[in-house]
Order: structure tokens, then C-alpha cells, then sequence
């Protein structure tokens, strides 16, 4: 990849998408190479390495450490908020083996806050570990009316994609879903099951999913690796 003196756009705007690319690619493994080796690999000064190198910082995607090198810390699978889409979707779209292994699924008595939030006596719970690669990334938790439960349970539910599920085998139209993203700690069942330590926090969400008519289809908490698992979401100023 050449950088291209005669395009509108800045060089270190230019270096820092590359960068980006060849990050995102496999090319640089942990770290990336040095200020010197960027200056010759991509001909161009070293305000202009710099300069690229800063908005990757700032993005998150690379992070300095004093006395070492500047190391990679994007984080393997993005979700990128503001669409409904399903876990297998996003591991696919970052070009990674989606997997699942069902823990537990039935028809339970909703514990109190479940019943407070979703309003259900009774609910269908199924719980999965989900995988992108074969490594742990998340516990996931959904609670369904019984009757949409069960519907659910005759198709393959440790494997299958459930929005598939829902969508085009049982019909139902989603509209809108509101997610709260938060921190917090995993039991020690499901730490040993994410491969994690058990003091380590990790990325919590929790989801009601709508559908066309306003009634509750899903109620979703996830517990994903924050080692493994970041969240995005591209924000604009409006001028009027």
C-alpha cells in the first residue's frame, strides 16, 4: 500500500488508514514496527508517522507504552451499536468462525427482577457460551415468552443464529431494541467457562428486543470478554 502525494486527503490521514487496514489484516502481531521503520517502509517524515500514529492512539486501536513500542489493543471482534444484529452476524462480519454450546435452556418461574423488567411469571431461558475462533467470548442469557420458547426449542438452538430463528422460521418482525452497556463481575462458573479470571469485570448487556406490535420478544444479557469484545458507535455534531 503507497501513500498518494496527490490525494486531497493528508498523508497522516492516509498512513493512519493503512495502518488501520494492515492491523485489522494479521500484518503486525502485538506491536507495530517502529518510527524509524514506518519513515522508510512508507517514505514520509516522522511528524507525518507520528501524526498517523496519534489518531490511532486516540482511537483506541493502538496504545504507547513508555520505554517499549506502541502496541495493537483493538480488540478482536467490534460491535458497532445502532442495528439489531445478532452475535454470529458480527463475528462474521470481522471474518472470524462464529460457534455456540448450549448450557441450559426450558420453561422457568421468572426470578423477580426478571418478572419487574419483562413482566413474565413464566419464561423460556436458554443459555449459551458463544465462540469466535474457537475462544470464549460471552455468556449469553435470553429469556423469551413460553410460547416463543418453546417454538424456538424445536429448531437447533446451540448452533442456529435465534434472530434466523425468529425471523424467518417463526415470522416475527422485530422493530426496535433498547441496550444498556455496563461492567460488571461473572460468577466463578461462568469465569472458568470464559476462560477468564474470576476478578476480571466483564462487558455486560442487557436488551429488550420489540417487535412491530410493541410486544416484548426477548429479554438478552451478555457477559463478554473485555479482553476480546469492544463496542463502537460513530457520533456526528449537527450544525442548524
Amino acid at each position: 500500500m503507497n501513500l498518494d502525494p496527490k490525494d486531497h486527503m493528508p498523508l497522516h490521514i492516509q498512513l493512519r488508514n493503512i495502518l488501520e487496514e494492515l492491523i485489522k489484516e494479521g500484518h503486525y502481531h502485538e506491536k507495530i514496527p517502529s518510527e524509524r521503520e514506518l519513515m522508510e517502509a512508507f517514505k514520509v517524515s516522522r511528524s507525518t508517522v507520528r501524526e498517523a500514529v496519534s489518531h490511532l492512539v486516540r482511537d483506541g486501536i493502538l496504545e504507547k507504552v513508555h520505554g517499549k513500542g506502541t502496541f495493537i489493543s483493538l480488540k478482536p471482534i467490534q460491535d458497532w451499536l445502532g442495528s439489531i444484529s445478532s452475535t454470529t452476524e458480527i463475528i462474521k462480519n470481522m471474518g472470524m468462525k462464529p460457534d455456540a454450546r448450549l448450557i441450559t435452556h426450558g420453561v422457568v418461574n421468572a426470578s423477580a427482577e426478571v418478572k419487574q423488567i419483562t413482566g413474565f411469571d413464566e419464561t423460556y431461558y436458554i443459555k449459551r457460551i458463544r465462540y469466535a475462533n474457537d475462544v470464549p467470548i460471552a455468556i449469553e442469557v435470553q429469556y423469551y415468552p413460553v410460547n416463543i420458547g418453546k417454538k424456538l426449542a424445536e429448531f437447533d438452538i446451540e448452533k442456529g443464529t435465534l434472530y434466523d430463528f425468529l425471523e424467518e422460521d417463526l415470522q416475527i418482525k422485530f422493530s426496535e431494541a433498547e441496550q444498556i452497556i455496563t461492567s460488571g463481575q461473572v460468577s466463578r462458573e461462568d469465569a472458568e467457562l470464559l476462560e477468564i479470571p474470576k476478578s476480571l469485570n466483564a462487558l455486560v448487556t442487557e436488551r429488550l428486543l420489540m417487535d412491530q406490535e410493541g410486544d416484548l420478544i426477548e429479554y438478552y444479557i451478555a457477559y463478554f470478554r473485555p479482553d476480546m469484545y469492544s463496542f463502537r458507535i460513530k457520533l456526528s455534531r449537527k450544525y442548524f
